[in-house]
């Protein structure tokens, strides 16, 4: 019976850190789904130097995360202006030309940004 509990307890565990893992995938009413614009601005930390000097060097990481998030443009743009991207010193005219310096072939070329046009 102790065996039975304990591997009952590890399958919900197990079904507890997948569904937390998940949230973040579900489509919700925000320009990144459930997940708030501010949270994910986080994740655009490796691009902080990049997003604020044109001729900084772009982070494989930086590209990466910039990668996932333009699968979905309105997303991306949402946390180029986020007021967490603003108080970290984010310069959303430099921000913006990071996907064209990663060189990244599938960007959301021509995508309005509020007053901006992703290159």
């Amino acid at each position: 019976m102790e065996v039975t509990m304990m591997k009952c307890l590890s399958f919900c565990v197990l079904m507890v850190v997948l569904g937390v893992a998940g949230v973040e995938m579900v489509d919700g009413a925000g320009e990144c789904g459930s997940v708030p614009v501010d949270r994910m601005a986080f994740r655009m930390a490796p691009c902080a130097a990049a997003s604020q000097d044109p001729q900084a060097e772009v982070s494989a990481s930086c590209c990466s995360a910039v990668q996932k998030m333009g699968q979905s443009p309105s997303c991306l743009c949402a946390v180029m202006l986020s007021d967490t991207a603003k108080s970290a010193g984010v310069k959303p005219e430099v921000a913006i030309t990071i996907p064209k310096r990663c060189n990244l072939a599938d960007r959301p070329v021509g995508y309005k940004c509020g007053a901006y046009t992703l290159p």
